[in-house]
């Protein structure tokens, strides 16, 4: 470190105490709603001229400068740059050429009004750039900056709504490349082995849009419907490059061609390139021109089941919609985050229909979307699709299964009162008003309110603004069918939709569409008035809410439509959850049976989730001892009598997660060594490191040779590196475990998320319940801290790994007791528990009643 860099230091430290005497809106930790809208009002014509110099070795520091270049509406009080950045790292700052008496507050850098004046202003900073939010691995860096992360990396206005410019410098070592939000514009050889690369200036982005990628990358170019895509990648496996590489060009192609039509607007970037990052966090990020992919999320198998074909082309159309529906037009505030993810969600359930033609996409968007969203409306945690938002350090978690799921369903139900060509015209509008700017939910109820009779603003009342899903009861009386709906809350909501009614008679059958706009819907009698020995309540998959269910439905199964039985497997799922008399051990054996007879990849998923769930959870341990060996067995018939291997492994993998007899391990350990070759079961490098993963907590005295075997066989190196790291959680020794659960205390061993999730749910195994119970008040302990240092998905998939499999009395009092203990707990936190508890919750009180 330069001694001038430490001088500058100490100054900003020495200050970090110290109250500002001008500004109106109070310096606080964090992106606060109040400085938002100050800054926005009185803020133009950002942009930003950013250079960072890229070392080789991830431990050296990244030298960089910014130019902040803006219009100044009036000059009353003092601005604030966002930067947090607990190493500090600022080298010098000049405001408008002169040097400036700066303090560094709360986050923040305060530009007093002595230095500044009304119209054009440019701050320029030397700094060293914060790690928190660059990712550095040994061969290669990624920027994720949503939501508020930028200002760990430099100093900047970090809201969505004051959109900028960049124009960035890179340079690197001269074997590194890089991918950016903009094109090259220039490419020059440095001394000392380096290499400095250029960008054009992007258009207006949001500052969680603005990204870079640089590293060891392979590159691929290819030009798709007349449009050149880069493509970045460090596969190390050339066959299984090939095999996958047109198919993810080509869905961007498709996807990119579909959003021009549908919208009316050309792609509003300067180009479309990606990258596919080992042990990325997400599974996609829609940055600007440069998207970002976990690779395994697009590189597939060999023969990869359907399910996994179809997750991969959403995933592209929903991160290429996300040019339109977030990029081009972007949330004022992270309040209303939601809306670009419903729009890209939405979006990518239509764009993958033409290239599936085989696929039943409503059946598709059933089992997609509605096992994830009741997940957490059935939870104590429930919360409503738009929530409040004070601060942008609390923006990450708003993220869930909410947004992203019961949203799209939402929007479904909105498009049926509007109308398909209504609500495209209406989001075509929207996009023509605010492209390159930001826009709000209500801003947009307002356009498709002029196309409907409806109140939308009542209707998103319910459906977006509050928690949870209605209950619906079928009534028959004197002359009279009648569905009521209830709000569980006993608050009065009703949300109103429409769904069908299904009636199965011996003879025939009749269905009725149900239009439930009030808190009892009257239905058209059936034969005596009585309901039919057979009914299907949201037989169309169309409704949301806790129907009516019967195991006898399950008698007609060869009589109903796939959308129908993947109606009738969630419905019977959701009641058996409810408690309401459904037995778990018979549906277990109803969902073998099911499984035995039934083709369709999308059932056969969602019965194996619903089955394993059952038999991890909600079984008694006499009943699982007593139910494994059928369950082994047909599992292995089922997945053996496949007429593709790619239906094979869809069942193997769920045989292999569940078998626990010595013979059924035994046979996985003689596939695993190469003893046993089995037709169909065909696996590569990546399933040959999870069956490693499973075989050493299955065979603990066996999973020291297991792992040392695995790791000289594994040749791709980044997959190397996570089964080096995660491999201390496999270990059969408790102390050895312990020791590496401890150490995830120091976020440094926590950089690399979805490693550590990896190695958290192996801690957690069903097979290690009793020992890992002792990680959860810790792991509820770190959570706030995990919540402010990782990404936004982390806490949640942090608890998940946590609690997910357990069940016991003891744990579930744990998370209990944590909460009541802390009153005042961050309330978005506590949800997140909530949720992430509701299957603990619900097992305990089933197995062993409070």
């Amino acid at each position: 470190m330069s001694g001038s860099l430490k001088r500058v230091r100490l100054i900003l430290v020495a200050t970090m105490a110290i109250a500002c005497s001008d500004p109106v809106v109070e310096t606080q930790p964090g992106v606060s709603l109040e400085l938002a809208r100050a800054r926005s009002a009185v803020l133009e014509n950002i942009s930003y001229k950013l250079r960072f110099e890229i070392p080789p070795q991830e431990q050296q520091p990244i030298v960089a400068a910014v130019g902040i270049a803006f219009e100044l509406a009036e000059n009353s009080t003092s601005l604030q740059l966002d930067y947090r950045n607990e190493e500090g790292g600022i080298q010098a700052i000049r405001v408008n050429g002169e040097e400036a008496d700066v303090k560094w507050v709360n986050e923040h850098i305060i530009l007093p009004t002595s230095s500044l004046h009304r119209g054009n202003n440019l701050v320029e900073i030397d700094f060293i750039a914060g790690d928190t939010s660059l990712n550095r691995n040994p061969e290669f860096l990624y920027t994720l900056f949503v939501p508020d992360r930028a200002r760990t990396a430099f100093p900047l206005f970090d809201q969505p709504d004051l959109k900028a410019s960049y124009e960035l410098a890179l340079v690197l070592p001269s074997t590194w490349k890089a991918l950016a939000n903009a094109p090259e514009a220039s490419v020059k050889l440095l001394p000392g082995e380096r290499t400095e690369y250029r960008f054009a200036p992007t258009e207006p982005i949001s500052s969680y849009l603005f990204s870079f990628v640089a590293g060891e990358f392979q590159s691929i170019t290819r030009e798709v419907n007349g449009r050149e895509m880069t493509m970045l990648h460090r596969e190390t496996d050339a066959v299984r490059l090939a095999r996958n590489i047109d198919a993810i060009f080509n869905l961007h192609g498709q996807s990119l061609v579909w959003l021009q039509d549908y919208t009316g607007i050309d792609y509003p970037f300067q180009k479309c390139d990606f990258v596919l990052i080992p042990g990325f966090p997400y599974a996609g990020m829609e940055h600007v021109g440069a998207i970002q992919y976990r690779a395994s999320s697009l590189l597939l198998d060999q023969e990869p089941p359907l399910t996994d074909q179809l997750n991969r082309a959403q995933l592209i159309a929903h991160e290429t919609a996300h040019m339109w529906f977030g990029n081009l037009v972007t949330m004022r505030w992270f309040d209303d985050v939601w809306t670009k993810e419903v729009f890209a969600n939405f979006m990518a359930d239509k764009i993958v229909n033409p290239g599936f033609p085989d696929v039943d996409h409503a059946l598709n968007f059933l089992v997609n979307h509605y096992p994830a969203a009741y997940a957490v409306d059935r939870s104590e945690g429930a919360n409503p699709i738009r929530q409040p938002l004070p601060n942008l350090n609390q923006a990450g978690q708003l993220y869930g299964s909410i947004i992203y799921h019961k949203a799209p369903i939402m929007m479904r139900q909105l498009e049926l009162i509007v109308g398909e060509e209504g609500l495209r015209q209406g989001l075509g509008e929207y996009l023509q008003r605010f492209s390159y700017g930001n826009a709000s939910w209500p801003e947009l109820i307002t356009l498709l309110d002029e196309r409907t009779d409806t109140d939308l603003t009542a209707w998103s009342k319910v459906w977006v603004n509050s928690p949870g899903r209605p209950e619906f009861r079928f009534v028959s009386g004197a002359g009279t069918n009648e569905i009521l709906q209830q709000d569980p809350a006993g608050e009065g909501r009703v949300w109103p939709q429409q769904f069908e009614l299904l009636n199965l008679g011996p003879e025939r059958e009749h269905s009725t569409t149900v239009l439930a706009v009030s808190g009892a819907t009257v239905i058209p009698l059936s034969g005596s008035g009585k309901t039919p020995p057979f009914t299907l309540f949201n037989a169309d998959g169309k409704g949301y809410g806790l129907f009516p269910a019967s195991p006898e439905i399950f008698v007609a199964w060869d009589r109903l439509d796939p959308v129908q039985k993947g109606s009738a497997l969630i419905g019977a799922y959701e009641q058996l959850l409810a408690d309401s008399g459904f037995d778990a051990a018979r549906h277990h054996a109803r969902l073998l049976d099911i499984l035995q007879i039934e083709q369709d990849p999308l059932l056969l998923k969602l019965a194996l989730d619903q089955l394993q769930y059952i038999h991890e959870l909600l079984l008694s341990e006499t009943e699982r001892s007593a139910l494994t060996p059928m369950l082994e067995e047909v599992l292995w018939s089922v997945a053996i009598s496949q007429p593709h291997s790619s239906g094979t492994k869809l069942v193997f993998r769920v045989f292999a997660a569940l078998a626990s007899s010595h013979g059924r391990v035994q046979q996985l350990l003689d596939i695993w060594s190469g003893k046993l070759e089995v037709d169909n079961v065909i696996l590569e490098e990546d399933d040959y490191i999870a069956l490693a993963e499973t075989l050493a907590i299955r065979l603990p005295e066996k999973s020291r040779d297991i792992i040392s075997r695995q790791l000289d066989d594994t040749r791709n190196p980044d997959s190397l590196r996570r089964l080096e790291f995660i491999a201390s959680s496999l270990s059969a020794n408790e102390a050895v475990r312990d020791a590496f659960f401890a150490s995830l205390r120091d976020d440094e061993n926590r950089r690399t998320e979805s490693w550590v999730i990896d190695a958290v749910t192996n801690l957690h195994h069903p097979s290690r319940r009793a020992h890992s119970e002792k990680y959860l008040l810790p792991s509820l302990e770190l959570l706030e801290e995990i919540q402010i240092t990782g990404d936004i998905f982390f806490p949640r998939n942090w608890l998940g790994a946590t609690l997910g499999n357990h069940y016991s009395a003891d744990a579930a009092k744990t998370v209990r007791d944590f909460l009541a203990q802390r009153p005042d707990y961050n309330p978005q936190l506590r949800m997140k528990i909530l949720q992430a508890a509701e299957s603990l919750f619900r097992a305990s009180a089933r197995l062993q009643p409070l």
